[in-house]
């Protein structure tokens, strides 16, 4: 029995896609030198020692190899059969969290123990990117049917809802990145769409919340968001119902009684030309669904839900905007867009990271040499932060080599994901390399001031043991799965 267990494993660890294992210890490694810059001290040189974060990192580093390596003694089936378990384990540990995890910074989403601090959210992800595998790789499952759907969409909004109650928004987003996965399985880009028509509403109303237009008593930011509103809902009828006299109808009677309302306040009596749109868009919701009963195409009806859902989506982000949202998560976002540029507080962190990064020129410092970082101008610099340190010592070469190379990592994983023969290995493929990606692209887009400052880390480079071991067991998971691709071969 025992060899029968060593022959398949044999087979298995030369089945290993070992080219990725190897862009996985260059990150490391390359993360571990970041974190040695961004962390150096010139009262305590020691990058080895116990007590500095290039030191305890090198532990976090050992104990994730050993970890990654045990992952990879675990059989496919292991993760089939137990993934539901798993998901119940992590979800009572993130309502564990919630009531006994002190305050830190704001949120209470870290659990002490002993003297290390462990993040439950950070190994969820892995069981949620299990569990809608399993779930996907039912038989009979399909995206197209609403209930199977909506299971789904609960799974992944669970965890995430526990999250934000630890006062953990930046963390919770990650779980969006799951909806990539749904759409490379077979959901409607409707939906990603929605998702892009939110972000867009929630800028446009924010940022010009405040400003009018000229001549008239119209705010710029609702004014332009109901135009989009009934734009993007004009569309969404011709894309699904294909129907021409309905696009025409609407464009121009909502489109054209809006330039109407706007030369009649412009020439005749000032008014709010948004009230008129309001109305206009209410018309155009209860015209598309007639529409759909009358004609029998239904899925002019998913325009008529669109419209709706944007409207009270708009009209929900002032209140979320100004009274869900944590002071600092609105200092953040006004940053962001422009709004409050007091490099002096709310903008300090960005301003400094790109001081620093702008700094380190063509080719960088060097190792060890830059001053922003070592004069501690960057908080958070060796975590969520430590691209700014890439910037400093390495300079645009560095930076630009490293995006490339992440680049070429999550390449590889879509090649991994795509070759694997069932759907339980490609969705989990698939989760594994959209949080990656994520993550990658806001953190790097938050030190540049093109995002939000949500507080995530750089998967492999941040410092902290949570962070490693979570990305660790993500991707060695889903490289055991690989390795079981040829299983009836190896056997």
């Amino acid at each position: 029995m025992m060899s029968q267990v060593d022959s398949r494993n044999k087979g298995v660890l030369a089945s290993l896609d070992w080219w990725t294992i190897l862009m996985y210890l260059t990150l490391v490694v390359w993360g571990w030198f970041s974190i040695c810059g961004a962390s150096y001290d010139f009262v305590n040189p020691d990058i080895f020692g116990w007590g500095t974060n290039s030191g305890k990192q090198l532990v976090w580093i050992g104990t994730s190899l050993m970890l990654g390596a045990m992952l990879l003694l675990v059989e496919k089936r292991f993760y089939d059969t137990s993934a539901y378990f798993i998901y119940m384990i992590m979800v009572m540990l993130l309502i564990v969290t919630i009531v006994i995890a002190p305050e830190t910074k704001g949120s209470r989403s870290w659990i002490p123990i002993g003297s290390v601090k462990l993040q439950p959210a950070e190994f969820s992800k892995f069981a949620v990117a299990l569990t809608i595998a399993k779930f996907m790789n039912n038989y009979g499952f399909t995206l197209s049917n609403t209930k199977q759907f909506l299971k789904v969409v609960g799974l992944i909004l669970l965890p995430m809802v526990l999250i934000v109650c630890q006062k953990e928004t930046g963390s919770a987003l990650v779980y969006l990145a799951f909806f990539l996965v749904l759409y490379r399985e077979g959901m409607t880009g409707a939906f990603l769409f929605t998702a892009f028509a939110m972000v867009v509403y929630f800028v446009v109303g924010i940022r010009f919340s405040t400003e009018t237009i000229p001549l008239m008593p119209v705010v710029i930011g609702e004014f332009v968001v109901h135009l989009l509103i009934s734009l993007f809902t004009i569309g969404m009828a011709w894309a699904f119902g294909k129907r021409f006299d309905v696009v025409k109808v609407l464009s121009c009677v909502v489109l054209g009684g809006t330039a109407l309302a706007m030369l009649f306040s412009v020439y005749v009596i000032p008014f709010n030309v948004c009230q008129v749109q309001i109305i206009l868009n209410v018309f155009m919701v209860i015209y598309l669904i007639v529409t759909s009963v009358v004609t029998k195409v239904y899925k002019l009806a998913f325009a008529a839900l669109f419209a709706i859902f944007s409207l009270g989506f708009y009209y929900a982000c002032g209140h979320v905007f100004e009274k869900v949202l944590q002071p600092h998560q609105r200092v953040r976002i006004e940053v962001l867009l422009g709004m409050n540029d007091d490099i002096r507080s709310a903008g300090y962190n960005v301003n400094q990271a790109k001081i620093a990064i702008g700094s380190g020129g063509m080719f960088g410092k060097g190792f060890l040499n830059g001053t922003q970082t070592k004069l501690r101008y960057v908080p958070e610099q060796d975590t969520d932060f430590i691209f700014c340190t890439i910037g400093e010592e390495e300079g645009f070469v560095g930076s630009a080599g490293l995006l490339l190379f992440y680049l070429v990592f999550i390449w590889r994983l879509i090649v991994l994901a795509e070759r694997q023969p069932d759907t339980l290995a490609r969705v989990y493929g698939y989760s594994v390399l959209c949080i990656f990606l994520f993550h990658l692209f806001v953190n790097v887009g938050m030190v540049l001031g093109l995002t939000p400052v949500i507080g995530i880390p750089l998967p492999f480079f941040s410092y902290g043991g949570s962070s490693l071991w979570g990305f660790t067991i993500l991707l060695f998971i889903f490289l055991r799965m690989d390795a079981e691709r040829n299983k009836r071969t190896l056997s």
